[in-house]
């Protein structure tokens, strides 16, 4: 199922928590084949009700009620749509960022970061012209295409039918997951937050948390976002060479800083901030940080009682544990864009980024459940989650017959976008959908420069 039962389940949550949420169902958001709105729905609400949960252990209260609206969460897994930098909207896809023909059917491919486009055009060895490029794709299968690409560092991605991916091996190791992983690591004592009052402002059930930010482009910055929202500290840290897509990063930006560091050359400065760090959110891909002795089990020895949230493409087990992805591609891959596309065999693509965003909001509540579990019995904890675990939660919901999103989409979001100003300018941008009762409906402040803060806590 899709619903927020399942999710709430695979939290680890209490069931009885599940009378505190309430829905408001809008039916024409969302339109897709697949049970896009439901499953949306249940990720924000249990996101929700893990920082209603975590609020009342801080307070001594009873747990808020949750209210999730359709129409807030469909604006806000497409917030770079609607967002606004002075006016202007950002690019969302590179025009090398598309589908292709093959030889012998449909090849995706994702090219919006410079060094992705160099390699896919070096792998083809074509110039950076569309045509050339579609001309070199149409003389090889979308297996070879893909392999070629992925050989050179670039992403491609073959299409493939649910059925398909479930024989492929990757697709049958993601299948075996649940759909959040939760582990305790050791026996860390227990560690305490202070109590948070109900008279001075908004709940902010993750006030007082240090979170470290180690993720870019969408999932991981949408769950580092949501714990910025819930009052928690968060820096994001990046490497100097290795810049954001502007847009992108203003979209997912809010209540965060940034800085830049060298994670080789700054490992003095890291260590530093590790020492009081309660939570690190990771988003690279499987590997890439484990040279650095930043896997969960090393993060855990150096700084016990910290939770770790890791977020990978296609899982970090497999034969692609080790291989760059994005929503598009697993999309692709997991049978997503095949389900959704024509009669006549094109393939099509969900109405939202809805993997990025539905896995940022369970990290996001992976990573609140961990904290009060932390608080209650100690031990360090790890939470990791897929989009392509999170493909096929969405896909086996639709073959277990749940509601599939149906309308036109033709609903007003105005109500749940806002505006102020900000180091970036005039921003608009779309409302968190993470609603409690005496929570918070906006963040503290706004996104500022890439890399514009000190890499040093609050």
């Amino acid at each position: 199922m899709t619903d927020i039962t399942s999710v709430w389940s695979a939290l680890g949550g209490d069931p009885a928590l599940l009378a505190r949420v309430s829905c408001l169902v809008r039916p024409g958001t969302l339109p897709a084949r697949l049970p896009v709105r439901e499953s949306a729905r249940s990720c924000v609400g249990a996101c929700a009700l893990a920082a209603a949960e975590l609020g009342a252990r801080r307070t001594g209260g009873g747990v808020p009620a949750v209210t999730v609206d359709d129409g807030a969460v469909a604006a806000a897994i497409t917030s770079e749509r609607h967002l606004l930098v002075g006016g202007r909207a950002p690019e969302t896809f590179a025009p090398l960022s598309r589908f292709w023909r093959t030889a012998d059917g449909w090849v995706r491919t994702h090219a919006n970061y410079p060094h992705h486009r160099a390699r896919l055009l070096a792998a083809l060895d074509v110039p950076g012209d569309p045509d050339a490029v579609a001309a070199a794709l149409a003389e090889r299968s979308a297996h070879e295409a893909e392999e070629a690409v992925y050989a050179a560092g670039g992403l491609a991605v073959a299409l493939r039918t649910p059925e398909e991916w479930a024989a492929h091996p990757q697709g049958a190791e993601v299948a075996k997951r649940p759909l959040v992983e939760r582990e305790r690591l050791d026996s860390a004592p227990a560690r305490q937050l202070p109590p948070l009052g109900r008279d001075a402002g908004p709940l902010l059930p993750a006030a007082g948390l240090r979170v470290l930010d180690l993720t870019r482009v969408v999932a991981g910055p949408v769950a580092t976002r949501t714990l910025a929202l819930l009052g928690a500290d968060v820096l994001r840290l990046d490497a100097p060479g290795l810049p954001e897509l502007p847009g992108q990063h203003a979209d997912t930006g809010f209540g965060k800083r940034s800085a830049l560091l060298d994670l080789t050359a700054g490992r003095e400065v890291f260590e530093e901030l590790l020492a009081t760090a309660d939570v690190v959110v990771t988003g690279y891909r499987p590997g890439a940080l484990d040279r650095l002795g930043l896997t969960a089990g090393a993060l855990a020895e150096r700084r016990p009682g910290v939770v770790v949230a890791q977020l990978s493409a296609w899982g970090a087990y497999g034969p692609w544990g080790g291989r760059r992805g994005f929503d598009s591609l697993v999309q692709v891959a997991a049978g997503i864009a095949a389900t959704e596309g024509s009669v006549a065999g094109r393939p099509g693509v969900l109405p939202a980024q809805a993997l990025d965003h539905g896995t940022g909001y369970l990290l996001a509540a992976g990573v609140l459940r961990a904290v009060g579990e932390q608080v209650d019995v100690g031990g360090s904890r790890v939470v990791r989650v897929a989009l392509a675990r999170t493909a096929g939660w969405l896909l086996a919901g639709a073959s277990r017959g749940d509601g599939v999103s149906g309308g036109s989409g033709d609903v007003a979001v105005g109500r749940w976008l806002s505006e102020r100003e900000s180091a970036l300018g005039r921003l608009r941008y779309a409302l968190s959908p993470v609603v409690f009762e005496g929570g918070p409906r906006d963040w503290g402040r706004g996104p500022g420069g890439w890399g514009a803060d000190p890499a040093r806590w609050v």
